[in-house]
């Protein structure tokens, strides 16, 4: 597989998590407590997919996302906001569940689908292209309800540009 340069603050928060402790899981569901949910639309032609998204925003939300979950509603996903666009890399360890990851751009259309990731998974899942946004949905959800780059997604977390 072969990378684009990797930021400086993305590989520290790489090497970062890497070398981290594992988490228990009572602390994983300790630490998601309370984030705030909100509705998400995906704009896929003439057609709206509706999702109730946790977000998280901050580092160790960010760091923490979906790990341990075990399992999720089909009309749920989490929202990862980020302070500025760049390359996202994400990863799967300590994550059970099968995903697909949506990167999406600042102008909030999607850029790139990592469908159906490998649960536990320690490689690094690239966007490929600039993201202010990742969304996580259930492996699958994407193709199944149509979703593919170009679409364009909405919440309150993101701003419209």
């Amino acid at each position: 597989m072969i990378f684009k340069r990797v930021s400086k603050a993305a590989l520290g928060l790489l090497l970062l998590l890497a070398a981290a402790p594992p988490i228990a899981p009572a602390a994983a569901d300790e630490s998601q407590k309370g984030l705030p949910v909100e509705k998400l639309v995906v704009t896929s032609g003439d057609r709206e997919h509706v999702f109730s998204v946790e977000v998280a925003s901050t580092d160790s939300q960010r760091a923490m996302g979906l790990m341990f979950r075990e399992e999720m509603a089909a009309d749920q996903g989490m929202l990862f906001v980020f302070e500025a666009e760049g390359e996202r890399y994400f990863w799967m360890k300590n994550t059970p569940l099968p995903l697909d990851i949506v990167y999406i751009a600042e102008n909030g259309k999607i850029v790139s689908i990592a469908a159906d990731t490998v649960p536990f998974s320690t490689d690094a899942i690239p966007s490929g292209a600039p993201a202010k946004y990742v969304l996580e949905l259930n492996a699958g959800t994407a193709e199944e309800r149509g979703i593919e780059p170009g679409d364009k997604v909405a919440s309150p977390s993101m701003v419209a540009e």
